[in-house]
């Protein structure tokens, strides 16, 4: 898996100040995209243990409230895997931050699909949907177009229909 950077504190990715990963490989490829230069899976540097302790470190700090994965498209095929191990770790080492995700996929799509399915089950928040330029609305906290949803998680999967976030505006 590669990635292009790690920022923090970042409070425009999600809720409270957060540890942002920007990971390479996107398929969507959305026209009018902001990183259009992580779409290449073999863009950006290897995400290696030295990243991770990176990211751990920055996570272990009291002020900040979770991870955000974003990119690209963390839900990119060549990335499953390794986000997979990634949440995993974090939840274990972590259990009290929280995990937010971005994704163009659609949230019933990921459902169905196994193997992305395992990576958001233990994720918190997930906004999903491409970003549609012609939809682009400013206005939006955690979103760049008004097709995309914040999405709980865990209240989801909890109630078998999907729940808002509450923080939507």
């Amino acid at each position: 898996m590669n990635y292009h950077n790690i920022t923090y504190p970042d409070m425009n990715n999600g809720e409270g100040l957060r540890v942002v990963l920007w990971l390479s490989g996107c398929s969507h490829k959305c026209r009018g995209c902001q990183n259009p230069q992580t779409w290449d899976a073999d863009s950006g540097i290897q995400f290696d243990e030295s990243a991770k302790e990176e990211l751990f470190r920055e996570l272990g700090k009291d002020y900040i409230s979770g991870l955000t994965l974003t990119g690209g498209d963390p839900l990119f095929d060549c990335n499953l895997e390794d986000v997979l191990e990634l949440v995993n770790s974090i939840r274990k080492s972590f259990p009290q931050k929280t995990i937010w995700i971005y994704t163009g996929y659609l949230f019933g799509d990921i459902i169905r699909d196994p193997s992305k399915y395992e990576i958001i089950k233990n994720c918190d928040v997930l906004i999903d949907g491409r970003y549609i330029e012609s939809l682009r609305d400013i206005s939006l906290e955690w979103c760049g177009s008004s097709n995309q949803n914040i999405i709980d998680i865990q209240e989801s999967l909890r109630k078998g229909e999907i729940i808002f976030h509450s923080q939507r505006i």
